[in-house]
């Protein structure tokens, strides 16, 4: 296992037997897999050591598995993989759009998930270090850098921020307020129309007519969803 990099997994499922099969199978590639079987359990868990992914279950003893992954989706970008046995298409399309990043139906092959979650983590990792993309619009992390073509596009932090977040979260509808609890921490004078605003701004720079919008499209009386189609 020594070159293979180690992930810190947190599963949230009322099957106690299964947590703790899995439990043991994920060890043998290398990543440690804690297990909570009830929602209030697992929102503890990840207060008190954020995993570097999710496995949530639909169906919970104290909670909606839907709702919950909305709920971190809110304030957390952690990857999210939902597993459930609800596997027909409508409940798979409502978790993604929901947040969720992956979604697999019970029963299934524990090679199936370990090999899904190093995928997610694969993509994951590269979406950090290596910036967003969207057609000709990049978004370079490290360097803070966003330009069009060959155009360079400047943009105070709070821009940046808030592209930052629609692209990462693409096609995912997200609220003014989940764009305000994600802003607020970068420039706290942000309120719930100047989210209006910075959009407004952002899409001036970036050129982006909003009644045919190729980046932010507005989902009318919700939010915001980057629709902006990436190139990986």
């Amino acid at each position: 296992m020594s070159g293979k990099k180690r992930y810190r997994l947190l599963m949230i499922d009322d099957d106690a037997a299964l947590g703790g099969l899995l439990v043991e199978y994920f060890e043998r590639f290398g990543h440690q897999l804690t297990t909570a079987t009830t929602a209030a359990e697992g929102r503890h868990l990840l207060r008190r050591e954020p995993p570097d992914l999710l496995i949530l279950d639909v169906m919970l003893p104290d909670a909606d598995g839907m709702e919950l992954c909305r709920a971190i989706r809110s304030d957390s970008d952690i990857p999210i993989l939902m597993l459930t046995a609800r596997g027909d298409l409508p409940d798979r399309v409502l978790g993604l759009e929901l947040g969720a990043d992956d979604y697999v139906p019970k029963p299934f092959e524990p090679r199936e998930l370990v090999a899904r979650v190093e995928t997610l983590m694969r993509r994951s990792g590269e979406a950090s270090s290596r910036g967003l993309s969207a057609g000709a619009l990049v978004l370079e992390i490290e360097t803070r850098r966003v330009t069009l073509g060959e155009r360079e596009i400047e943009l105070t932090s709070t821009e940046f921020e808030l592209l930052r977040i629609l692209m990462d979260s693409r096609g995912r509808v997200l609220t003014r307020e989940a764009l305000l609890l994600k802003l607020r921490g970068i420039d706290c004078d942000v309120y719930d129309r100047s989210v209006d605003m910075l959009i407004s701004r952002l899409r001036k720079k970036l050129a982006d007519d909003s009644r045919s919008p190729r980046f932010i499209k507005t989902i009318w009386g919700t939010g915001y969803q980057f629709v902006g189609a990436s190139d990986g």
